[in-house]
Order: C-alpha cells, then structure tokens, then sequence
C-alpha cells in the first residue's frame, strides 16, 4: 500500500461522511446548505480526478524485468523465464509465471488478470488457450507459489517488446486512485531480452 492508496482511502471516508452530512441537512430542511455542501463535495472530486487521470498521462509506465515481481496487495506475479521455440513459419514463446503470496494468515486470490505478449509495433498476442494450464485465478494459501505457464504465438517477422501484466474486466478502482495503470497510463510490461 502507498501513499496514493492511502489518500484514496481517505478521500472515499471524508466522502461517505460529506453525503451523510448532507442528507442530515436536507432531512432538518437545510436544503440550501446540503447543496452548497454538495457542490463543494463535487468540485473537489472533480479536481481529485483530473489530477488521477493527468497524472496517468504523465506517469512512466512499470517496466519489468525477468523474475522481477509485480504485486497486487499481498498477490505478486513474475516472468520466471520465456523461451523462444520456431514452429511452422511463426514463433512460439513459452512464458513461465512465478504466482505468489506474501500474506501470512490468509488464503487469496488475484481475478480478472491478463497478460499478452506485445510487439514492437504495440499489438497483442494472446497466450493460446489450453485447459491443462494453471489458471491465474489459483487460490494461494500463507506464502504459498503456484507456477502458471502459457505459451504465445508470434509471427516470425515480428519482434516481442514484452509480456504485459495488467487487469481486464471487473470494477476498475484503478480509475480513482493516484498512479495505477488506468486512463491513459499503459499497464506494466516486462522486458524480454
């Protein structure tokens, strides 16, 4: 957690208690106070989410590097290793994933991530679907590690820039936190040398 979360935090309390105040006011018949409340309580998140989303303009995307981890809360995911392997006229990359858990009393999960190998050119390429894998929705116990592999069809003329890391679908609370790879930012990627 850091700082930027913590101000979230804060930021979703100091809301919860603004709207129960107005609702007091309107209820006693305070009306013109709960809306001054209110539009004070709206330009303030206004400019909250401009700085959010301007901030995601600016910030630098996370580059990783191979066995680096990228954690989310207490759940990490790495790129253990990723080899190159020609076949029939493209490339195959098998990706291995170092799943983890660095919580100490309880079990977790991580839902609605996705990873793709991307090119040069910015394109994905989704890993090929196969029922054996691991999924990376794997219940991890205290300090537990599952490891997750996927394998990658890549055009022979075209040249990987990486693996990217990031969330797909769910709600995206990213969207009102300070530096998470939402809005205009793009998501974590890791170098494949």
């Amino acid at each position: 957690m850091n700082i930027f979360d913590l101000l979230f935090i804060l930021l979703f309390l100091a809301t919860v208690a603004i709207l129960l105040v107005a609702a007091v006011f309107a209820l006693r018949g305070r009306h013109a106070r709960a809306l001054a409340l209110l539009r004070r309580w709206a330009i303030g998140t206004a400019v909250y989410l401009g700085i959010v989303a301007l901030t995601s303009v600016f910030w630098p995307r996370t580059v990783l590097q191979v066995g680096e981890r990228q954690c989310f809360d207490d759940w990490c995911i790495a790129v253990e290793n990723a080899r190159r392997q020609p076949a029939d006229g493209r490339t195959a990359y098998l990706v291995t994933f170092r799943l983890s858990s660095t919580a100490r009393r309880v079990s977790q999960r991580e839902l609605n991530l996705a990873v793709y190998l991307s090119d040069d050119g910015g394109r994905r390429y989704d890993p090929v679907q196969n029922q054996s894998d691991v999924p990376f929705n794997v219940l991890l116990g205290p300090q537990e590690s599952a490891v997750a592999m996927r394998v990658f069809d890549f055009p022979s003329d075209a040249h990987p820039n990486g693996v990217v890391i990031k969330h797909e679908g769910g709600f995206p609370i990213g969207w009102f936190i300070i530096g998470y790879e939402t809005w205009f930012h793009k998501p974590a990627i890791v170098r494949l040398s």
